[in-house]
């Protein structure tokens, strides 16, 4: 893994630098990596921190970009890993620190731009984040009643075969959830929406995690088909879950003014802003949605033919859909920010439509400036432009 970073780079000590990191990996010693004091050029980039994860059974780095106003998360394998990382010391990132099981390492550009390394054996040994051996634990029980009811378990609270992939996403939904909420104040969360709950999986995961952590929440299911809303009300009176109840309608049917968690997963298209627009204009504390489809701006960038540098991708549909799939989203963190809310991007395995989804958060911010505000909007006008974009379904939802 060491011998391709020696050729990119020439000061004796950075090359020492990358290759411990390197080894670290490889011993599977590796606990975490930061990266701080960015002089680079990309706009509102603070720092990067990289942690171990293991994806479909595959050992990656995941990469959090700290941005001011939002956290990117991007996975990568761990040859490219180093490669960015020893790329991201030389262009703009002034300081990075490895955390290893037994020592840090400290890597730094001195005032004459010189790069020093120094070594700290810590007290006490850390512990990698990243399970090899063991099946993580999860945070839904598997003999929760409403589990079988659903039928991801059996009676004795095993998860069927072909509900593996099921019940490992309803968990990492909730693990992402829970963190969440904790950045709000305790007790914030009071009422919860589930936009298209469909079969409920989320839904009861959710209201069983909020009540065993004594969080007296309201949580509702709004859900189209009937015969799905019959089977979960059913099914929570069941499981004595007193305060979950699911109705029939659709996102943009539903009213309420009294929304502190709103969720939408997977719903197709303009559907997402209806979801994010309802959030919104309840005030809501957090917005989380993974969005689902994304023809409206496609056909927006397809009509407007805008002449850019992407011309020699946007030329190629499939590069085209890919392309209109990132500016819907990253309009919608924008019109997120000019409302007053801090977002988050994370990209998150699931098994639904694709093996890579993205999660797309929104988390109310008390103390947004004019200034700031006035930015993004002359943000999402110079991207629309750039694009050739007449409109997006949530900015007209809103009347920006």
């Amino acid at each position: 893994m060491t011998n391709f970073v020696v050729n990119m780079v020439n000061d004796s000590n950075l090359i020492s630098f990358i290759e411990q990191l390197a080894q670290a990996l490889a011993n599977k010693h590796f606990v975490k990596l930061s990266l701080g004091n960015y002089k680079g050029t990309e706009d509102n980039l603070k720092n990067i921190y990289v942690k171990p994860v293991l994806i479909k059974k595959t050992e990656k780095l995941s990469f959090t970009y700290r941005y001011k106003t939002k956290d990117i998360v991007k996975n990568y394998d761990l040859n490219e890993s180093v490669h960015l990382i020893a790329d991201y010391l030389q262009n703009g990132f002034r300081i990075a620190t490895i955390f290893t099981l037994q020592e840090e390492i400290i890597g730094e550009y001195n005032n004459k731009y010189l790069f020093k390394i120094r070594n700290k054996v810590l007290d006490r040994a850390l512990t990698s984040c990243l399970s090899h051996d063991k099946e993580k634990k999860r945070i839904i029980e598997r003999k929760s009643s409403y589990l079988q009811a659903l039928g991801l378990t059996d009676k004795e609270g095993s998860v069927f075969k072909n509900a593996q992939d099921k019940y490992r996403q309803i968990n990492q939904y909730i693990e992402i959830l829970s963190t969440l909420i904790k950045e709000l104040p305790i007790g914030a969360i009071k009422n919860v929406v589930d936009m298209g709950s469909g079969k409920g999986y989320l839904t009861f995961a959710l209201y069983d995690y909020l009540l065993k952590h004594q969080q007296k929440t309201k949580v509702t299911g709004v859900e189209f088909r009937k015969d799905m809303v019959d089977l979960c009300n059913d099914i929570a009176i069941n499981a004595g879950f007193n305060q979950l109840s699911f109705v029939q309608g659709t996102i943009e049917s539903y009213h309420s003014s009294d929304i502190n968690l709103l969720i939408a997963l997977h719903a197709c298209d303009t559907a997402t802003d209806d979801a994010i627009y309802k959030g919104i204009k309840a005030s809501a504390d957090l917005i989380v949605v993974a969005p689902c489809c994304h023809r409206q701006i496609r056909r927006e960038m397809e009509k407007g033919k805008a002449k850019n540098e992407l011309n020699f991708l946007t030329k190629h549909g499939i590069f085209l859909e890919r392309q209109s799939e990132m500016v819907t989203d990253g309009l919608r963190a924008l019109i997120l920010e000019y409302f007053g809310y801090r977002t988050k991007v994370f990209e998150f395995v699931s098994d639904v439509h694709t093996p890579k989804n993205v999660l797309v958060v929104g988390i109310k911010n008390k103390n947004q400036d004019v200034k700031t505000k006035d930015e993004t909007l002359q943000k999402i006008k110079a991207t629309k432009a750039y694009f050739g974009i007449g409109y997006h379904h949530l900015e007209r939802l809103l009347g920006l």
